[in-house]
């Protein structure tokens, strides 16, 4: 005779029984304050570029604005970017600077192939971006430009995601956005 019972029969029956059969087992405090990875001697900025890098990011450190403006106008060109994107008032002051062409228009979003923004926090270890929806770009920029080019300062660098949540908490005076996402490595699907 053939067993009639299906998989989702017999795990539900393993619950079944593991509900009305507690374990006596005593389970032990949980020490959730720890950190779990070993510290780094390494700076931040290395770190985070280590581990953005890994992800097959690509980073470019510069010194100052200027070099900021020289690098992404040969990054632009080098790549032949037209539709440059940007909300944030301190880059499109950046891009004038340097005679960039770019649009802010709302109109222009879906045609841009690069949206520039800012972000919340850059973590180290993971060598990821945290992006918020209360940044002027929200949650619109990072997601429908074809690449997504961040600006970011040294200042904004944490060592882990629990310091990243501390970092807006402090930031926005504990009232979150609606929306916090964490950029790690370029999007690995075709959305």
């Amino acid at each position: 005779m053939q067993d009639s019972t299906t998989s989702k029969e017999k795990i539900l029956k393993k619950i079944r029984k593991a509900l009305i059969h507690k374990s006596t087992q005593e389970i032990g405090d949980v020490d959730k304050t720890s950190g779990i990875f070993s510290s780094s001697d390494e700076p931040l900025e290395i770190q985070f570029a280590t581990n953005f890098s890994a992800l097959n990011g690509k980073f470019v450190f510069c010194e100052n604005e200027q070099e900021f403006i020289e690098s992404f106008e040969f990054i632009a060109i080098d790549n032949e970017w037209e539709n440059i994107f940007c909300l944030e008032p301190k880059i499109k002051e950046l891009l004038q600077k340097g005679n960039i062409k770019f649009s802010d228009q709302e109109a222009d979003l879906l045609k841009t192939d690069i949206g520039l923004t800012l972000c919340e926090c850059l973590v180290a270890r993971t060598g990821s971006v945290v992006v918020s929806s209360k940044q002027l770009s929200g949650r619109r920029v990072p997601f429908y430009s074809n690449f997504h080019i961040v600006v970011a300062y040294t200042s904004q660098l944490v060592a882990n995601t629990n310091d990243s949540l501390k970092f807006i908490k402090e930031k926005y005076n504990n009232q979150l956005p609606s929306m916090i996402s964490t950029i790690t490595g370029p999007s690995r699907t075709a959305d």
